[in-house]
């Protein structure tokens, strides 16, 4: 008769390898007028995923783009926010979720009164380097200047990470 526990000599059973962010931590910045939280990203997924919380005040989020090599999801948890799906806009409120396959032209933007929040998160990770680099680190309780609204972002990354800043369709 054993004595061992498999639940301790077993590895499926001790290996810690998960990754925690308690609220309110992760790497705070202001992009596009907004500001982003960035919870995981690449490094800490073994470049499985990033993942970011976003508070968006009326008339913020960023142009049209596409990224040629990466997923991006949205949940709303509050607020609304019309995205741009292709030429197509659709108004998502609080508890509406929004997929963007790689390649798809979109963007959000707060058309409201009040601020909007939620999570995204792209697949794979590593694109959360081009937002981290073309924003400004955030000052807690402290909103963007318009100066810190729409920072350029960085060529050599824009293409590293084959995205491309597209028009807005006419009359948005």
């Amino acid at each position: 008769m054993s004595l061992v526990d498999p639940h301790t000599s077993d590895p499926r059973y001790t290996k810690r390898n998960a990754v925690y962010v308690p609220a309110g931590g992760g790497k705070h910045i202001w992009a596009a007028g907004d500001t982003y939280t960035l919870k995981v990203g690449a490094e800490e997924t073994n470049g499985s995923l990033a993942l970011l919380e976003a508070t968006v005040p009326p008339g913020g989020g960023p142009d049209p783009h596409v990224h040629n090599d990466h997923d991006e999801a949205f949940y709303l948890l509050s607020g609304e926010l019309e995205f741009l799906n292709g030429d197509e806009r659709i108004t998502a409120g609080a508890g509406g979720f929004f997929f963007v396959p790689r390649g798809t032209r979109h963007r959000f933007i707060n058309r409201g009164y009040h601020a909007a929040r939620m999570i995204f998160f792209f697949t794979p990770g590593g694109i959360e380097e081009l937002l981290v680099a073309s924003s400004t680190p955030a000052a807690p309780g402290v909103a963007p200047s318009v100066q810190e609204l729409r920072p350029t972002p960085m060529a050599e990354l824009m293409v590293r990470y084959a995205t491309e800043q597209l028009p807005d369709p006419a009359g948005s």
